[in-house]
């Protein structure tokens, strides 16, 4: 009866082998299906972009990266254990222990022999793979034509062949100590080396093995340390980064000593293989670990101590030098233009007579606060939304260059008020449509922004463009889109105010075509949706549409880039398209500082840094386009010259366009990138010191301020701003970046220090960048005149006593008041601020409306209802020249003004310099008086608990609030 059952078992198992044989078979299918599926669907959207060549060349270097890493790592292991194996003593006494590993080892023997080898190779395969940029950087380096100042080698040596040494050096250190520690494990094992009493006895074969393996790794140490020379000149040490006084007459010396130190020991190593003979390599051993204490450790540790330190700022100084003309010129501010600014504090009527043009473009609407705005105005329905922070962008109107806020209207399918089917979140709600834009100079009377372009259909001054935004910083997942000729249209155009909806096909070729069952197939696998494979309304001619961020396409067909935060819209040439900045960096420029790339572009002080992006050179060498209706995505080369790029150009040829073909449509909205611009700020913050001594003595640091608007113990910088202006000693304005200094140190000092603009204006001819753009300017001020900072300014706004005191009361009422950017603009011969001031109610489709401007110049303030008006009231009631809202101030606006949530600035006293309001001081007083009693009671009734008492106390406020109010509109 046990037989047949057993028998019983046998055939169960027999028979289910085939199928379990036959589900893993599926199940590995199924997977490796999976993995094709991505890698398809991946060459499709390359391949319908343009940019193949990227993709199979990223492809092929990662596999060619991958076997060479498996083979160079696998081979030698395999070959250390087969010899040890192989030319072990066969009839070798062993001590009982070494019986027993032998027998748990033996079973297996056969599959670790092959098994490590392959395991390490895999690792080792994988770790290569991700150096494909290193080692098709190095076969593909481009001279720069300048030399480091130590060795003078040409930078292309740090930049392309350095890295790729140390990485090749690595591996094969990596490799040899592996085998050397396969080998003695084996030998051990099998008894090629046996410990007898106090005798160490090894076999012929197995001293040679060992011997040769220990040599050539010391001689790929040897060559380590040597080339360890060049590291010091990117190293960072307590006081540059660069080789120093100690590095160059200590460290430098001393790596060439060891590194022939080390290659004289595998020498002797090379010999025991022969002789068999272990005191020299031993010695020798010994030898090289004293020196590198001694002569690597010690000696270095002495010179810094001993003779560095007591006349430090003598010897470095040479040193110091380096480090500051290279990071100038690594970083690009070697040509910064340095002015003497001897700003005035003196507002004398008519001082901006001379700069009535930069006047006139003082941008009023802050692009940070006004989303709110725009969205409630502009986006109409709630499957459209805008970006919570706007852009800044110009268009020349009637001749004259407009700063503009510029925001696209997209998609938001979040905002369906019904459950999203399929068909709708896929086929129907595919895009967004138009752009707004606002001037920046100019504002209705009741507040709100004053379009340029605007409305669906869009209508304005820009001219006629494709409205449709298919690719944007807010688009879907992925949609489908096209059809038939004469076949009916699916996707949601735009609302209509007499059919209610307008629908579209989209008739471009902006994604992988969906015209057979196979793409099809890939595509409902790639994003888990069956109903691409299985929709009627996925026909021949559709295409899918996804990846459709504009840094994201660009990233993906750039690898090498690191893109700028921002992408920002611009209309150019009849199209809405999307222009990103692109970065090419390094961190192994020669004596040039390394600074934290996210930590320099963050607006936070201290932010966290981290080691994987650190640098010590930027260019801005590309600039790139995504149009927002298509997809297409253009590179420019923006620096020819920049060696990095011609590398990169090299290895993916004819993916970069050159700058000679962007047209004179697309230069007009081109602008200085913002992360480089702060990362150069960065940087100036201390390196605008050249002189040696100075910089050593740290005398003359500054710092970026903090951002006046930041709330109170957040560590937030101001950020830079656009702006068109007029630097001092330039002939006309040009739209500009711009940062403002304040002195840095331990001290508290909060007067501004220097001005910094960039120069933004690129000019308009096909091909042809402006001579100026890029220039850099950086206006010092005295240090024996005091001129406020942002944050001095914005506290003497938050301190005048009519301006604080009815803000603070309508922060405590119905409204809420913004503060927005505050503007520092050099001119009347000195520094003038000027700061929006919004107010909001708290109603939930409340939004910010413009509605006081407060100015600044020395000591005096202005808080009127225009800038234009602001300005003659600080300037002794005659600016000289005109704001760009002078319409509101002169009535030629129309608009019911609603009631005014802020107030004048009235007498602080003594020598403030604050104008007076325009209303009865005595009766806002009184009504000041009135609503501070109503919150203090308000205050006490709430702590006591008294509920009606504060209800009343609450009544009391919002009545003096109107009175204050009515007061101020007159």
């Amino acid at each position: 009866m046990s037989s047949a059952t057993a028998r019983s078992s046998n055939a169960g198992r027999k028979k289910r082998a085939p199928l379990a044989i036959t589900l893993i078979s599926v199940g590995v299918l199924v997977v490796l299906f999976f993995i094709f599926a991505n890698f398809y669907s991946d060459f499709l959207w390359f391949q319908q972009l343009g940019y193949t060549q990227v993709l199979t060349t990223q492809w092929v270097a990662t596999i060619v990266m991958f076997l060479i890493g498996f083979v160079a790592m696998a081979v030698p292991v395999w070959g250390a254990l087969q010899l040890a194996y192989r030319l072990r003593p066969v009839y070798a006494k062993l001590n009982s222990q070494l019986d027993r590993y032998q027998e748990l080892v033996e079973p297996l023997r056969r599959l670790g022999m092959w098994g490590i080898p392959v395991l390490l190779g895999l690792f080792a395969g994988f770790s290569a793979a991700t150096s494909w940029e290193t080692v098709l950087m190095w076969l593909n380096a481009t001279p720069t034509g300048q030399s480091d100042p130590q060795f003078g080698l040409d930078v292309s040596f740090y930049l392309f062949q350095l890295p790729f040494f140390r990485e090749i050096l690595a591996f094969a250190s990596a490799v040899v100590l592996l085998s050397l520690i396969c080998t003695a494990a084996v030998t051990f094992l099998y008894g090629s080396i046996q410990l007898v009493g106090r005798e160490l006895r090894i076999s012929k074969a197995a001293r040679i093995q060992i011997a040769v393996l220990a040599g050539v790794y010391l001689l790929i140490q040897a060559i380590s340390v040597w080339v360890d020379q060049y590291l010091t000149l990117t190293e960072t040490g307590s006081l540059i980064t660069g080789a120093s006084f100690t590095d160059v007459n200590a460290t430098i010396p001393t790596r060439a000593i060891l590194a022939g130190i080390a290659a004289f020991v595998a020498i002797l190593f090379f010999v025991t293989a022969f002789i068999g003979r272990w005191r020299l390599p031993v010695i020798g051993t010994a030898l090289l670990l004293v020196s590198a204490l001694l002569i690597g450790s010690a000696y270095p540790w002495v010179v810094q101590r001993f003779q560095v330190e007591p006349n430090e700022r003598a010897l470095e100084q040479p040193y110091i030098e380096r480090n500051i003309d290279m990071t100038r010129d690594a970083f690009g501010v070697s040509d910064v233009k340095e002015v003497s600014y001897d700003a005035t504090t003196d507002a004398e009527p008519g001082a901006l007579r001379s700069d009535a043009e930069t006047t006139a473009s003082i941008r009023i609407i802050d692009p940070d606060l006004i989303s709110a705005t725009v969205t409630q105005l502009e986006r109409f329905k709630t499957y459209y939304q805008f970006s919570p922070e706007l852009d800044v962008d110009r268009y020349t109107i009637d001749g004259e260059v407009q700063d503009a806020v510029v925001a696209v209207r997209e998609m938001n399918q979040e905002g369906v008020k019904d459950d999203l089917s399929w068909v709708n979140s896929s086929l129907v709600y595919t895009h967004g449509y138009g752009l707004v834009a606002a001037y920046g100079n100019q504002r209705s009377s009741d507040g709100e922004p004053v379009f340029m372009q605007s409305g669906i259909p869009s209508t304005g001054v820009l001219g006629e463009f494709e409205p449709r935004v298919y690719f944007g910083e807010n688009s879907p997942t992925y949609s489908i889109v096209g059809g038939p000729k004469g076949g009916s249209d699916v996707e949601l155009d735009y609302p209509s105010g007499e059919s209610g909806e307008t629908y579209t096909t989209f008739s471009g070729d902006a994604g992988p075509k969906l015209d057979n069952i196979f793409n099809k197939l890939v595509y409902a696998l790639k994003f888990q949706s069956e109903q691409i494979f299985l929709s009627d309304n996925v026909n021949p001619q559709s295409q899918i549409l996804y990846d459709r961020s504009p840094r994201e396409r660009v990233q993906k067909v750039a690898p090498y880039l690191t893109l700028d935060s921002d992408a920002y819209p611009s209309v150019v040439d009849g199209r809405i398209v999307w222009i990103i900045d692109g970065y090419t960096t390094s961190n192994s420029f020669p004596y040039s500082k390394t600074t934290s790339l996210s930590s320099a572009i963050s607006n936070e002080d201290g932010n966290q840094s981290f080691l994987l992006d650190d640098i010590n050179y930027m260019r801005n060498s590309v600039k790139a386009t995504v149009d927002a209706y298509d997809g297409s995505v253009t590179l420019y080369s923006w620096d020819d010259k920049d060696p990095i790029l011609q590398t990169w150009q090299k290895i993916f040829p004819s993916t970069v366009k050159p700058m000679s073909e962007m047209g004179g449509d697309l230069l007009s909205h081109v602008r200085y990138p913002e992360d480089l611009f702060k990362v150069q700020r960065d940087v100036l913050q201390r390196y605008h010191v050249t002189d040696p001594n100075k910089w050593y003595s740290d005398s003359d640091l500054w710092k970026t301020p903090a951002d006046p608007q930041a709330q109170e113990g957040s560590s937030a910088l101001q950020p830079p701003y656009y702006l068109s202006m007029q630097m001092p000693g330039e002939d006309h304005p040009a739209y500009s970046l711009y940062t403002t200094f304040i002195p840095g140190g331990g001290g508290a000092s909060s007067v501004l220090a220097g001005y910094l603009s960039a120069n933004s204006n690129a000019g308009n001819t096909k091909g042809e960048v402006s001579d100026d753009y890029g220039k850099l300017t950086l206006l010092r001020l005295p240090k024996d005149t005091t001129v406020p900072g942002p944050g001095q300014v914005q506290n003497s706004f938050n301190s005048d006593t009519a301006v604080s005191n009815l803000i603070n009361i309508l922060k405590q009422g119905q409204t809420e008041v913004l503060n927005g950017n505050l503007l520092t603009l050099p001119v009347g011969g000195g520094l003038l601020y000027v700061q929006p001031v919004y107010v909001q109610s708290t109603g939930e489709t409340s939004y910010p409306l413009l509605q006081k401007v407060l100015v600044a110049f020395g000591d005096k303030i202005a808080f009127e209802d225009t800038l234009d008006e602001a300005l003659d009231k600080l300037f002794g009631g005659d600016s000289g020249a005109q704001a760009g809202d002078q319409a509101v101030a002169d009535g030629e606006n129309d608009t019911e003004t609603p009631p005014d949530d802020s107030g004048d600035s009235g007498d602080t006293g003594g020598d403030s310099g604050s104008t007076t309001p325009d209303v009865p001081s005595s009766d806002l007083a009184d009504v000041l008086a009135d609503a501070q009693k109503a919150m203090e009671d308000k205050k006490a009734a709430m702590e006591a608990g008294d509920w009606t008492a504060y209800g009343e106390a609450d009544t009391r406020l919002n009545e003096a609030i109107q009175k204050a109010l009515e007061l101020i509109n007159g």
